[in-house]
């Protein structure tokens, strides 16, 4: 959330207007707490101020660009007045930066919460695991008041972006928990979170799959100076690519393979369709016969170091008809025959 990017032309709008006139009306009223005139930064995202005084109103995710943008450089505040003290122009950036060289997503998390309190103490960001399930929380220290709905919005919807941004990755929600009642426009966050919205909650939360915790890092300096050009994007960028696809898959191979035998099983296992599967596993550069083979091929070094059990048995372990085929597919993995590579890694 460090918009570098000149000030919005004067565009038609395109997309669909989703977006709730009451975060319009909160960046107002971020202005008006500022003394200052809120009507330029509204006429620049061609927002017209009597839709403020539509309860139903909506505008599209690309003039909520363009407002934010300019109000973060009027105001000098990438919080857009949500706390108590400004955090002036670069902060997200730095936070950004700060979990840049982590090595998985998990770590990079944790720098991002952590850092985030050195910004602020308004509030408290936390990563949780429990049954598999990690939880990003968002803790009030003091209250947001009227602003309370768009800054944990904000907030959470930034740090659900950066984290895909970070592994390319799409991160479905599980569920998302809000400690405030549904507000008028309750309808809105079947667009703002995916999966389920709950209001009244006790805490402020995004569950989401803990096996994308260990997602390494993808991006560099070089992506993050990209980034930056439109950073307000990550909050509103759909991800189609899903990294952890093709670490389940692997793993449900190797451990379940009685859920294996073909690709209408394995999808049913992972709650997919088959040809969902093979889409997915094609976006991420993988098929899934290169991910059997991969895991045959890691089972089949195992056994043959580990073990002395003979060719044939190791074989029909790896899932091979016979071992013919088995040798065959070996030494077009490792260029050696079983036997080869057995006597070859024995000291």
């Amino acid at each position: 959330m460090n918009p570098h990017s000149p000030a919005p032309p004067a565009t038609a709008i395109t997309g669909r207007a989703e977006t709730p006139i009451a975060f319009v009306k909160a960046i107002v009223q971020a202005y008006t707490q500022r003394g200052m005139d809120p009507l330029p930064a509204l006429t620049e995202a061609q927002i017209a101020p009597k839709n403020l005084q539509q309860p139903d109103a909506r505008i599209t995710a690309l003039q909520m660009e363009w407002l934010s943008a300019t109000a973060m450089r009027g105001l000098d505040d990438e919080a857009l007045g949500w706390f108590s003290r400004r955090l002036p122009w670069g902060s997200y950036g730095m936070l950004v930066r700060a979990s840049l060289t982590a090595p998985t997503l998990g770590v990079a998390l944790a720098r991002w919460c952590r850092h985030h309190g050195l910004l602020t103490d308004d509030i408290h960001l936390q990563i949780t695991i429990e049954d598999g399930v990690a939880q990003l929380q968002l803790h009030e220290y003091r209250a947001l008041g009227t602003l309370q709905e768009f800054a944990v919005v904000s907030v959470l919807r930034n740090a659900l972006g950066v984290a895909c941004w970070l592994t390319d990755s799409r991160i479905p929600l599980l569920q998302t928990t809000l400690r405030f009642a549904p507000p008028h426009h309750a309808d809105s966050y079947r667009v703002l979170f995916d999966g389920p919205t709950q209001f009244n909650a006790p805490v402020h939360s995004l569950h989401f799959d803990a096996g994308y915790l260990s997602l390494p890092v993808r991006r560099d300096e070089a992506a993050l100076q990209r980034m930056l050009q439109r950073a307000l994007l990550l909050t509103v960028r759909p991800y189609r690519r899903d990294r952890l696809l093709v670490e389940k898959v692997r793993q449900t191979l190797a451990e379940h393979p009685e859920h294996s035998r073909n690709a209408d099983d394995l999808a049913a296992w992972l709650n997919l369709s088959a040809r969902t599967l093979h889409r997915q596993l094609k976006e991420e550069g993988a098929s899934l016969q290169q991910l059997k083979d991969a895991v045959r091929r890691d089972l089949a070094t195992d056994l043959l170091l580990r073990t002395q059990r003979p060719i044939k048995q190791i074989a029909a372990e790896v899932g091979f008809q016979n071992e013919k085929s088995f040798m065959r597919a070996f030494k077009g993995w490792t260029g050696q025959t079983p036997e080869e590579f057995r006597l070859a890694k024995t000291p």
